[in-house]
C-alpha cells in the first residue's frame, strides 16, 4: 500500500535529519543525513453515491471530514 492520501494527495517527502550538537564543535557544517517525512494515514469508510468506499486519508483530511459531519 503506498503512502497517499486520496482526497488531498498528501505523500512522502524527502529532507535532512541535522544533528546540530556534534563533538568536533562548531567550526565545521552541522552533518546532514537523508531522511522521510511520512503523512499519517487512516483508512476510513466514505458514503459517494449510496456505496460506502474504503479511502486513505490524511488526518488532516479526516478531521475536516468529521467536522463537517
Amino acid at each position: 500500500m503506498s503512502k497517499i492520501c486520496e482526497i488531498c494527495g498528501k505523500s512522502t517527502v524527502a529532507g535532512n535529519r541535522i544533528q546540530h550538537k556534534h563533538s568536533v564543535g562548531w567550526r565545521y557544517k552541522a552533518p546532514k543525513s537523508k531522511r522521510k517525512f511520512k503523512p499519517n494515514l487512516k483508512n476510513i469508510d466514505l458514503e459517494l453515491d449510496g456505496a460506502t468506499v474504503r479511502v486513505s486519508s490524511c488526518m488532516k483530511c479526516y478531521k475536516k471530514l468529521r467536522k463537517e459531519e
